[in-house]
């Protein structure tokens, strides 16, 4: 690989490259996370359905858009255009916003369930937490690395 893309170059890779150069490699991660932190929220018992349901919201929206970015970007649907360094940028930012309402608010959800439920259930959300948290992360270092591309471009 070309030094630029191990710092994260101006432009996005495409083909099996994306899941070679940083901080495309990401997406696998947040895949990964997001999906464990839809399943624990959509397993668990749901004390605060208004808070769980913006958590579910923000991890199944996060979890579609990652996944059909990841695609078009494996099939080269960007062509090297610019625009869409700008939409990868703006989108891992608003991901990243999304994931940190989710993960405050996920985590006051398990705190005011602690008394009262299932040994459980109530690490079942601990455990979601704990993951969105990761999420949060790892979209946070992509949102940087992809507004460094983005600056550059």
């Amino acid at each position: 690989m070309a030094p630029a893309a191990a710092t994260g170059g101006s432009s996005l890779p495409s083909g099996f490259a994306v899941l070679t150069t940083f901080p495309d490699l990401l997406f696998i991660f947040e895949f990964i996370f997001g999906g464990l932190v839809w399943i624990l929220i959509a397993s668990s018992l749901v004390p605060i359905p208004l808070i769980q349901g913006w958590v579910m919201f923000v991890s199944v929206f996060c979890f579609v858009a990652t996944t059909a970015l990841l695609i078009l970007y494996m099939i080269g649907a960007h062509g090297g255009e610019t625009s869409w360094i700008t939409l990868d940028a703006a989108y891992h930012c608003v991901a990243a916003f999304f994931y940190l309402s989710a993960s405050v608010l996920e985590a006051l959800a398990t705190i005011t369930m602690q008394e009262g439920f299932t040994y459980k259930h109530y690490h079942e959300n601990i455990s979601a937490v704990v993951f969105a948290y990761v999420a949060t992360l790892l979209y946070v270092i992509h949102a940087v690395f992809s507004l460094i591309r983005w600056k550059s471009s």
